[in-house]
């Protein structure tokens, strides 16, 4: 999901998409795609308004060169996120989906079993918990004496925990049937809040804590893209590794050959990101020579 108007980040965001804008090296929409695709997914729909749908078209194209098949479709008004799924009727059809909101960010120790573990649950809903300090900014997960969730509330004013729900959701084949059976909130949108309940109210959510070791970034203000930008830029020059690089994550998962990296990466060659690119097939070859095999 990558529409919206950015409003937070005017004047930023009058003339270009909020997931378009650079985090680091790369544009923001790169770390939810890199979180889908380290869930096994490969068949992405990119929701965004009229007129910003066609530079995400530009930037990423229909995902071939990364081995996705890429789709887009229009939200022509912000009416919520759970429209996502009444907008992506067709694309779904009969099968369980995850929804990722395109300015949020993962990362941390644990978090790729955390994803596998969610995508492999065919039945129901799942959906994160992940513990802030300032939960009445978010939806809150409320559990009882034994860790269930009892309730969801949306940005409460007296937050019953300190578990916000993160932009990453995962949902069985009922999902579209349930969103098309939701009513506008007070505030005109279909929430993603009332969806998750409809899958409570049924004993069909499951919510997997987050740990302390993994950081869940939302870069919808300038404070907190500025925070999101440091955490990712201090990784990267610390270990010489690149947080959500789709190209080297297709390579690494098998999803394109050697030679369509290599592709890519001359494209980019006179950027550090295009350098980065050649630099592992330089890794690839030289562990080839020493007997390693392949990264």
């Amino acid at each position: 999901m990558a529409g919206g108007h950015g409003t937070r980040l005017y004047p930023i965001t009058i003339s270009v998409s909020k997931q378009l804008l650079p985090i680091c090296d790369k544009p923001m929409i790169y770390y939810p795609i890199s979180v889908l695709m380290l869930a096994g997914i490969k068949e992405i729909l990119i929701i965004s308004t009229p007129q910003d749908t066609p530079q995400f078209q530009r930037l990423l194209g229909d995902g071939s060169q990364i081995g996705l098949s890429i789709s887009y479709a229009v939200q022509p008004r912000p009416e919520g996120l759970a429209q996502a799924f009444i907008i992506g009727e067709e694309f779904i059809r009969d099968h369980n989906s995850c929804l990722i909101l395109g300015d949020n960010i993962f990362y941390g120790h644990g978090f790729f079993e955390s994803l596998r573990k969610a995508a492999n649950n065919h039945s129901g809903a799942t959906i994160f918990g992940y513990w802030v300090q300032d939960p009445e900014r978010y939806g809150v997960v409320e559990f009882d004496a034994e860790g269930n969730a009892i309730s969801i509330e949306e940005k409460p004013v007296h937050p019953k925990s300190n578990y916000a729900v993160p932009g990453l959701y995962f949902y069985d084949d009922q999902v579209s049937a349930i969103a098309s059976e939701l009513k506008p909130s007070a505030r005109g949108e279909f929430e993603i809040t009332d969806l998750n309940m409809t899958y409570l109210r049924r004993n069909q959510l499951k919510v997997q804590k987050l740990g302390r070791g993994i950081a869940w970034l939302d870069t919808g203000t300038n404070e907190s893209m500025i925070q999101a930008i440091n955490f990712i830029h201090a990784i990267e020059q610390r270990q010489g590794l690149k947080i959500a690089c789709i190209e080297e994550i297709a390579f690494r998962m098998g999803y394109i050959s050697a030679v369509q990296l290599e592709r890519i990466a001359i494209s980019m060659k006179e950027s550090e990101y295009g350098k980065y690119l050649l630099g592992l097939l330089d890794e690839r070859e030289a562990n080839r020579e020493n007997g390693k095999g392949l990264l």
